[in-house]
């Protein structure tokens, strides 16, 4: 069972970290999913995500980020700083990444923006090839292990490259879309040969619709408020060389609650199904401008739930109240919260 899952291991990790992670909450996530996002609140925020993948196994995926983004009125631009890693405990393989970002905001009507964004990024990839174990290194009929970890491997243990993301975000009162491409430069990932293996483009398509329901009251034994009630429907369409996955997804919020479930697969694929997993969702969001989310994946792929365990998700983020409380800002997006 040891070696099976030894074997397991050495395949789900290739696809892992020659893609990238994807995280559930990625609108609590924006820098990570498109350059475009930043400074979209009109002000100040910062916020950190944190993902951990299959607990269930010996062996899992934990991945993180942490961001602030600003956005400068007199220029009409935003600027950000994220800060993302990716650790697979198997192989011991480190993904370490920092960014800068900048975008541009661009007003078409009273109530309708397009953001340009770009993000220049420098990231690291290091593994210790002292203790992984080849699949070639495997005897299946004796159940030994052929030789040394390590000893299959001949090449640095770490990787540097530059990296260069741009996207699009249009919006307006009750809807938006936005279009991503990260990875432009290619960088190569490969530890053994150089130009052997360059990281794929990856593309993403997302967008959706807000709809505002009957708002309800808020009494705090003072006065009475209106309280928020909306419901969004949204999708994220992402490619990543042989690899595509959608997601789509409801979000009901009654402030300061947040409930959303979303789908991930391709329900038809070269004829087969490509069921990922159902992803649940509970968020809140404060008065004061702190938010929190916690989500959970349910696999519902061959994989299995049960032998993986799905997926935890934790997000949390503030974004700063005005300083001048008169001055105008931008209307908030539509988009999901989470």
């Amino acid at each position: 069972m040891r070696l099976l899952i030894l074997l397991i291991f050495l395949f789900v990790s290739y696809p892992i970290f020659c893609q990238d992670i994807q995280y559930s909450q990625f609108y609590a996530n924006p820098l990570y999913l498109n350059p475009a996002f930043a400074g979209s609140t009109g002000l100040t925020r910062v916020g950190a995500n944190f993902r951990n993948q299959w607990p269930a196994l010996d062996e899992s995926f934990i991945a993180y980020t942490a961001y602030v983004d600003h956005f400068v009125a007199n220029y009409n631009s935003g600027v950000g700083l994220i800060i993302s890693g990716a650790r697979e405990s198997f192989t011991q393989t480190q993904l370490n990444e920092v960014g800068l970002l900048y975008s541009y905001r661009l007003q078409l009507g009273d109530r309708h923006f397009i953001h340009a964004g770009v993000q220049g990024s420098f990231f690291a990839r290091d593994v210790l090839f002292d203790e992984v174990i080849l699949g070639t290194q495997l005897d299946i009929d004796k159940g030994v292990v052929v030789g040394q970890p390590g000893g299959g491997f001949e090449g640095d243990s770490d990787v540097k490259a530059g990296d260069l993301n741009a996207g699009l975000l249009y919006y307006g009162d009750k809807f938006w879309l936005g279009f991503s491409a990260l990875h432009l430069l290619r960088p190569q990932i490969s530890y053994l040969k150089v130009n052997a293996n360059q990281l794929p483009i990856k593309y993403s398509a997302h967008g959706g619709v807000r709809f505002d329901l009957a708002p309800g009251d808020i009494n705090d034994f003072f006065n009475n408020t209106d309280q928020e009630r909306s419901l969004a429907l949204a999708f994220n369409f992402k490619s990543q060389g042989e690899f595509s996955q959608l997601d789509v997804g409801t979000e009901f919020y009654f402030e300061p609650l947040i409930l959303s479930l979303w789908y991930r697969g391709l329900p038809i694929k070269y004829n087969l199904p490509n069921n990922e997993s159902l992803v649940a969702l509970l968020g809140l969001e404060l008065e004061s401008g702190l938010a929190f989310g916690y989500s959970y994946d349910f696999v519902i792929s061959k994989f299995g739930h049960r032998t993986t365990g799905g997926a935890h998700e934790l997000s949390i983020r503030y974004v700063f109240s005005p300083q001048n409380p008169r001055k105008k800002y931008y209307p908030e997006l539509p988009t999901f919260r989470y």
